[in-house]
C-alpha cells in the first residue's frame, strides 16, 4: 500500500485525541462504516485519487456519503483535505482500527488455507495462537487455493509457513542448488 507511513502517523494522531475524548467505540464505528464503503465501492478510491476533481468536492461528497460522521471523524476528513492527503482515508480507518485493537489487547491472527477451516480446525488453530500471543485473539480466515494444502499462520509481525506450496518451493530450491555427480 503507498503512503502507509503517513496514514499511519494520521491514524495515532486519531486514536490519541479519541482516546483523551472518550470517543474511541465512536469513532471506531465510523472507521468501520468508511472500509465497508470502500471495499463496496472502488468508484470511491478512484474518486478520491482523482487529481482533476478539487478537494472541496471531494470534501462535500464524503459528507454525503457518511452524513452521520462523529465530529472527531469528521475533523479528520476535514484535515485530510486541507492536506491534500484525502486519498489517505481507506487507509487511515484501518489503520485506526488496528491501533485500537492493540490499545486493547486483542489481536487479529489469520490463517491462510487452501480451503475453508472446520470448525473444529478452527478450534485447534485458534488455541495454536494463543500459546503464540499474551493478547486476547480473534481468528480470520483466508482461502487461497494456490498454497494446495496445509496453512500459514501470520499474529502481527510473527508468520508460520507450513503451506505445501512452501514446501515444494523448499525442496525445489534445495534440489536446484546441489551439485550431484556421477
Amino acid at each position: 500500500m503507498k503512503n502507509t507511513r503517513a496514514a499511519l502517523r494520521y491514524a495515532k494522531a486519531v486514536l490519541s485525541t479519541s482516546l483523551d475524548g472518550k470517543k474511541e467505540s465512536a469513532v471506531a464505528n465510523d472507521m468501520q462504516t468508511i472500509q465497508a464503503t470502500f471495499a463496496e465501492s472502488n468508484d470511491l478510491s478512484v474518486f478520491l485519487e482523482n487529481p482533476v476533481i478539487p478537494n472541496a468536492s471531494k470534501q462535500e461528497s464524503l459528507k454525503k456519503v457518511f452524513p452521520a460522521l462523529d465530529a472527531l471523524s469528521q475533523q479528520l476528513i476535514d484535515l485530510l483535505t486541507r492536506n491534500n492527503r484525502i486519498d489517505l482515508l481507506e487507509q487511515v480507518a484501518a489503520a485506526y482500527l488496528s491501533l485500537l485493537e492493540k490499545h486493547q489487547g486483542k489481536e487479529t491472527a489469520v490463517v491462510t488455507t487452501a480451503v475453508p477451516l472446520t470448525a473444529a480446525l478452527e478450534k485447534v488453530v485458534l488455541a495454536k495462537a494463543k500459546q503464540l500471543s499474551s493478547a486476547e485473539i480473534s481468528l480470520e480466515n483466508k482461502v487461497d487455493p494456490s498454497i494446495v494444502g496445509g496453512f500459514i499462520l501470520r499474529i502481527g509481525d510473527l508468520q508460520y509457513n507450513a503451506s505445501v506450496a512452501h514446501q515444494l518451493d523448499h525442496l525445489k530450491r534445495e534440489l536446484t542448488q546441489t551439485n550431484y555427480s556421477a
